[in-house]
């Protein structure tokens, strides 16, 4: 990985603005993208893409090798639940990572897309198609993605506006108090795992409301909904109070009752693009996920 050493020439500017004017090629998204990341750092320390830049702060970028090639089609099954000439609704299984990253080229959920809508290849980011939000790789249920620049456009604004509506099934060990409440905490990259966030102080704003369903021997199913979108924001947070989600190896601890992390984006709601006309979908919990609990409720 190359690492550039800069110095900031404009007072006041932002990082992520100071980043792709410096950077021959890099586009402010990829600024923010590395920025969030953990890859850049000012004065050595880690700061947000909006930090505004003091004169002759010393910035370092580490930057990845070069863009690999863009995601070719794969026949890979999928479940689609809904779609129109705007949307496609997905309830991906676990085990399938949602877009192609370095060392991960392919096999993922663009590349059965790809397949099935090629005229994706034209939405969005080249490396990204369609896609407007994720889920981890080991984390099941329903996703949906961009089939028009007009479509992906009005996605990414319901979900900045906080106007699309995602409730998720977890599994957690213990049962939290009170039974319904809201986390609020800031979550950042780990200071010293680069691969993991953490709850941290000048991360970035982070809510999440949880609502007890079920307390099964020593274990809380939660209804879980995520006010913003930082990235692993539940696990980090359910974890942060005590209640990491069941098999969750990097936040928790591994299981016998369940081989994946117990999280599952169980109902979305947000607004058709083509229409205005507000949408509901749910997935029911997959067979492993089912299981576990049949087993703890024995």
């Amino acid at each position: 990985m190359k690492t550039l050493e800069l110095t900031a020439d404009r007072p006041g500017e932002r990082l992520d603005v100071f980043l792709s004017r410096a950077v021959a090629g890099l586009s402010r998204s990829q600024a923010r993208r590395l920025i969030d990341d953990g890859l850049v750092t000012v004065d050595g320390a880690l700061e947000r893409a909006s930090y505004r830049l003091p004169g002759s702060a010393r910035v370092a970028a580490r930057l990845p090798p070069a863009e690999e090639a863009a995601p070719a089609a794969e026949r890979i099954p999928l479940t689609i639940i809904y779609q129109d000439e705007d949307v496609i609704v997905v309830d991906k299984p676990a085990g399938l990572t949602v877009h192609p990253a370095p060392g991960h080229p392919s096999g993922t959920l663009v590349n059965a897309l790809l397949a099935l809508v090629p005229e994706l290849a034209q939405v969005g980011e080249r490396l990204r198609p369609g896609i407007v939000h994720r889920l981890d790789r080991d984390t099941s249920g329903l996703l949906v993605v961009a089939r028009s620049e007009r479509a992906r456009a009005d996605l990414v604004r319901q979900l900045k506006a906080r106007e699309v509506s995602k409730t998720y099934l977890a599994l957690v060990h213990g049962k939290p108090s009170p039974e319904q409440g809201t986390i609020e905490a800031p979550i950042g990259r780990h200071p010293r795992n680069r691969k993991k966030m953490a709850v941290v102080a000048g991360g970035r704003e982070a809510e999440t409301r949880y609502r007890l369903r079920e307390e099964i021997g020593g274990f809380a199913l939660l209804e879980v909904e995520p006010v913003t979108g930082r990235t692993h924001q539940i696990r980090v947070h359910l974890a942060a109070v005590g209640h990491p989600v069941a098999g969750d190896s990097v936040y928790g601890k591994r299981s016998e009752i369940v081989g994946r992390q117990f999280l599952h984006a169980w109902r979305l709601a947000f607004d058709l693009p083509s229409s205005g006309r507000r949408v509901e979908f749910e997935s029911p919990l997959p067979a492993d996920l089912r299981a576990a609990l049949v087993r703890l409720r024995r």
